[in-house]
């Protein structure tokens, strides 16, 4: 069971599977991935077309609303914001992927985040916990 040992000394975090060791004794086997190194993968490729959604609909906002151009003017902002120049399957695919980012950014950024606070006193070698 080499692929269960490898999972067991790994340092995954999102989640847990319990095994039966050759012992006989349960233990609790690490299946998913460090959250850090996901994000640090998934980072590169989800930021592009954060950055040109956000930065095409933030103006056209600004340019719709405060500019006062006509709905017209602005919309080839509102075709790369929402992904109409890849086709109607295109679009779809953009902008579920581009949901999907952001909430995988979130979750692995939450992780993170909270794994850097610590709630709970750490007790060095030779301290009781009292």
């Amino acid at each position: 069971m080499v692929l269960g040992r490898y999972l067991q000394n790994s340092h995954f975090v999102l989640g847990y599977l319990k095994s039966i060791n050759n012992n006989g004794k349960e233990t609790k086997m690490k299946i998913l991935f460090n959250s850090r190194q996901f994000h640090k993968a998934l980072a590169p490729w989800v930021f592009l077309p954060l950055f040109v959604s956000s930065i095409t609909g933030l103006i056209y906002r600004v340019s719709k609303d405060i500019l006062g151009y006509s709905r017209e003017q602005v919309h080839w902002l509102m075709s790369l914001h929402e992904g109409e120049w890849l086709g109607d399957n295109g679009e779809l695919i953009y902008v579920i992927l581009n949901s999907l980012g952001v909430l995988w950014m979130l979750v692995t950024g939450f992780q993170m985040f909270s794994k850097s606070i610590s709630f709970t006193k750490k007790v060095t070698k030779g301290e009781s916990k009292g």
